[in-house]
């Protein structure tokens, strides 16, 4: 259906465009407009936040060319003699520009040597030449590297940022996300835009319909189905331990990824707080849950006659969830969680 993936046709072209990293944005767009460029910058942050596109846009905005900007990806020329190359490259005036830009991602695969003639270059540089370095694990960037460098660390998207994103390039690719399609599909990213416009292309793709339904992004992407969901959070308002293992047990045999299902769950879990005790937010909700789903919390917050929905449960449940990457098995937390929040532990 496209021809061009939507996180390459919809990536930002100037700094107006870019959501989410304001904070960095104002400050090299002040560094502009003053002409105090660094030399060398080093952008830090998980995958698909935007170093790369920022770097673009920064080394457009300073004026230099197609000609005078190189990308160099560290995880295929890691070596000390692509390093070499490069700092050979650096000595040569730029083509057509005040400066040449050298954008460097993954960085932090460089190899020993590399890193050590790279420090050279970066401790003399050139006055035409600015180093822009990317990385996803500052820990593995050398300190004498970080130290000669302006560092900026880009924060993952809010799923509220990402969910408007998904609303407005869906709606320029003549669809609409129905209530709690684009909600999903901003969890599913993990805090990647690019993550994000990769599911909703795949959901395009393969949609029969303009209106995408939650239900069929469940079914495209794979992600947990909303009764697995909402059955775990009815089996501790029934105080109903099976029903909540059990519930478990069918979420690990659909092969689920058992941490995106626990963050379904604690999700739809605070939206029924939300809903018991600020009822009057019913409405502002609208957007991020269908009406069926708003119907299943209003029945249970009405049923639970014990007050199991409440915040102590939540607490628990948080607690649990950032336990879950050094669970050896995935859906242990889940059932330790249920258990101490419906009292059965002796």
């Amino acid at each position: 259906m496209h021809d061009l993936a939507l996180y390459r046709k919809y990536r930002p072209k100037n700094f107006k465009e870019v959501f989410g990293q304001d904070n960095i944005v104002k400050i090299l767009e002040s560094s502009i407009e003053t002409n105090k460029v660094s030399h060398a910058y080093l952008f830090i942050g998980s995958r698909g936040t935007g170093k790369t596109t920022v770097a673009r846009i920064f080394a457009n905005d300073i004026g230099v060319s197609v000609n005078d900007l190189y990308e160099i990806d560290a995880a295929s020329n890691r070596g000390i003699e692509d390093i070499k190359m490069l700092r050979d490259g650096v000595r040569v005036s730029p083509f057509d520009s005040k400066y040449k830009v050298y954008i460097i991602d993954e960085v932090h695969m460089l190899s020993k040597d590399a890193w050590g003639a790279l420090l050279k270059t970066l401790e003399e540089p050139p006055k035409h030449v600015i180093f822009i370095l990317a990385t996803t694990e500052l820990h593995k960037v050398p300190e004498t590297i970080i130290s000669r460098c302006q560092v900026f660390t880009f924060k993952k998207p809010t799923e509220k940022v990402l969910k408007k994103i998904l609303e407005n390039v869906a709606e320029k690719e003549g669809f609409e996300l129905g209530a709690g399609s684009a909600e999903l599909l901003a969890v599913l990213a993990d805090g990647s835009f690019r993550d994000a416009l990769g599911e909703l292309q795949k959901v395009l793709n393969f949609s029969k319909s303009k209106k995408i339904k939650m239900e069929d992004v469940e079914k495209i992407t794979g992600a947990p189905k909303t009764v697995l969901v909402n059955d775990f959070i009815s089996a501790i308002a029934e105080k109903n331990i099976e029903k909540g293992i059990s519930t478990v047990r069918k979420a690990t045999e659909s092969n689920l990824d058992m941490k995106l299902y626990f963050k379904l769950i604690i999700q739809k879990f605070r939206m029924a707080i939300i809903l018991r005790y600020a009822p009057k937010l019913k409405t502002e909700m609208a957007g991020d849950l269908s009406d069926t789903d708003i119907e299943f919390l209003e029945k249970i917050i009405k049923e639970d006659k014990d007050g199991m929905l409440r915040s102590p449960a939540l607490s628990v449940l948080l607690e649990a969830y950032e336990n879950m990457d050094n669970a050896f098995v995935a859906e242990l937390p889940l059932e330790l969680a249920l258990v101490k929040i419906l009292g059965k532990e002796e």
